[in-house]
């Protein structure tokens, strides 16, 4: 299989006619981890929601690409079986459907109709990534993030991740709400999927998930751009000096509040 490369160019994405993502470039290829760091209302959220076809947000502009096919011409379930996977910021409760089952119909839906899992091997597959990222196995049969902490729904989405393999997985702030041995477990998760057919594109406010996730590139959005890219040390010195320090050296002025 070819190594998975998303482009994205000049993608510009609003909200009730307000630009929120104003021009973005951006490539991501199987076997890079890029960061997109930023302070709070740059963007970041609403460039990952629109990514993967949130009805919410208009695409003004642009195009993105998976493997050269059209994603912004396909529905969500169809950038979701050609290999997109989005971990939510706040992952969403599904009353009434158990983990295993949700899972499993996710997983079958990306096959051949003729071809599902078979359900012997599919619950064997399920019992050991869960046990690798330290889930209960009570929580198969639990309804999807109903009554989950923080922290069992970010690893419950990197569980999903784990199952469905896609080719670029975008981790929208999934460190968010974790402490520090969770953080380990769930960057534990990523690490062990990286691969040549595989890239991550990590959206975060602070460097900690980086000191276990090791980025190849490091972006900072502000006002609704890539301002600056670099390697791995950029987190570094964003985690010492702020962003205060990035803005003053590239001239920009405080932003007007806006969607994240």
């Amino acid at each position: 299989m070819a190594r998975p490369v998303l482009d994205i160019r000049g993608f510009r994405v609003g909200i009730e006619g307000r630009e929120i993502v104003k021009g973005l470039d951006l490539t991501v290829r199987g076997g890079e981890v890029h960061a997109i760091m930023g302070p709070n209302g740059t963007g970041k959220s609403t460039f990952a929601s629109a990514l993967m076809g949130h009805p919410a947000y208009e695409v003004l502009s642009g195009t993105v690409t998976l493997d050269g096919r059209d994603v912004l011409e396909m529905a969500v379930d169809e950038r979701a079986r050609a290999g997109l996977f989005l971990a939510m910021q706040y992952p969403a409760e599904i009353s009434g459907v158990s983990n295993a089952n949700f899972l499993r119909t996710a997983l079958n839906a990306r096959r051949e109709e003729n071809d599902p899992v078979p359900v012997l091997k599919f619950h064997k597959e399920l019992k050991e990534k869960m046990a690798g990222l330290s889930i209960d196995p009570t929580f198969a049969e639990r309804y999807v993030n109903e009554g989950f902490s923080g922290g069992e729904k970010k690893r419950n989405e990197i569980l999903q991740m784990a199952v469905l393999q896609p080719r670029i997985a975008i981790l929208d702030e999934i460190d968010s709400g974790l402490d520090i041995d969770a953080v380990k477990v769930v960057a534990q998760g990523v690490n062990d999927m990286l691969s040549e057919n595989f890239g991550v594109l990590i959206i975060t406010h602070y460097q900690r998930i980086l000191n276990y996730i090791h980025p190849t590139n490091v972006h900072v959005m502000m006002q609704g751009r890539i301002v600056r890219s670099s390697g791995p040390e950029l987190a570094e010195q964003l985690e010492a000096r702020g962003y205060d320090w990035l803005r003053q050296e590239l001239g920009i002025e405080e932003p007007l509040p806006q969607e994240a």
